[in-house]
């Protein structure tokens, strides 16, 4: 059984970035994932495990639900998502996962900051320009940038300058910058 909570293909869809899309049922606010279970497997459904994607938007009771998915339907729950927002606070799914998860693991793909450095900060950016403050979640896409909320990911140095790689290139070209060696 697949749950995703606001994929940016559209409710009910767990898409990947190779433009791979499934149908998923959609955790939204005041879904009981543990009863969503319970009922599948009372009508004859067969629910080997479960995946979620985009965990960090799930709320922490929801997160709970998951955990009786483990314990009390012997199920494993296999869930995915990032931890913090382009704020650096964890998001409260993030946090209760966390709390209550019997083992974390960082997948092996690292993101790659446009320095090159190892990127760990998610940007959101609006009408191209990095912002730090507003909702939590806004639905954007990293490979759509020139709508109107896009997403990056960056090292710390960069997410703490506000320096996206569209700034970085703009800076680059700008007349007022100076070449300055760095120690």
């Amino acid at each position: 059984m697949i749950f995703t909570r606001d994929d940016r293909a559209g409710e009910g869809k767990l898409s990947s970035r190779l433009g791979l899309v499934t149908d998923a049922v959609e955790a939204g606010p005041g879904r009981d994932l543990y009863s969503y279970v319970v009922e599948q497997l009372s009508r004859g459904g067969k629910v080997d495990y479960v995946i979620v994607d985009e965990a960090q938007f799930l709320a922490p009771e929801q997160i709970d639900q998951l955990a009786h998915i483990v314990d009390d339907l012997d199920l494993d729950v296999f869930a995915f998502g990032i931890t913090t927002d382009f704020r650096t606070r964890l998001f409260p799914g993030s946090q209760r996962l966390i709390e209550l998860a019997d083992r974390l693991e960082t997948l092996q793909v690292e993101a790659m900051c446009w320095c090159g450095a190892r990127a760990t900060h998610n940007a959101r950016t609006v009408g191209g320009a990095m912002v730090v403050e507003g909702e939590q979640v806004v639905v954007g896409d990293v490979n759509r940038p020139t709508e109107d909320v896009g997403y990056e990911v960056l090292c710390r140095r960069h997410h703490r300058k506000r320096m996206t790689s569209a700034g970085a290139r703009a800076a680059a070209l700008s007349p007022d910058v100076l070449p300055v060696a760095s120690a």
